[in-house]
């Protein structure tokens, strides 16, 4: 079994930056064939993709509203995945949760296709 631990969320003004880190924990070797993804959860909303990242490292992937402005990218080594968050607006603001999955070699949208999940940070950006 594999664990998700996300860390790095909190309080920043617009325009700010945070960096997000999701650590792997347990059967840790499986996770350098895994591929990864973050996602967000808004109040009163439903939970969105933000970013993913392919079992390579190689072919990243973006929602939208967060291209040119956030980045994805692993250490396997260690094995961590982070979330660089610049330019960061008050729309931004709710709980982001880092999701790995074993099976998927590229990236992927979609949050059924990920096995694992870690508990979620908050991230509030204020205007």
């Amino acid at each position: 079994q594999v664990q998700l631990a996300a860390s790095g969320g909190g309080l920043v003004q617009a325009g700010g930056s945070l960096r997000l880190s999701c650590a792997a924990s347990g059967r840790t070797l499986s996770t350098y064939t895994m591929s990864w993804g973050w996602f967000r959860q808004a109040p009163g909303k439903e939970r969105e993709f933000v970013a993913a990242i392919s079992r390579s490292g190689i072919t990243t992937r973006y929602a939208d509203s967060v291209k040119g402005r956030l980045t994805i990218s692993r250490d396997n080594a260690k094995p961590t995945v982070y979330l660089q968050m610049n330019s960061l607006k008050p729309e931004d603001t709710a709980v982001y949760y880092c999701a790995a999955s074993r099976s998927l070699v590229g990236t992927s949208t979609l949050p059924g296709v990920y096995d694992y999940w870690g508990q979620g940070t908050q991230v509030t950006v204020a205007s």
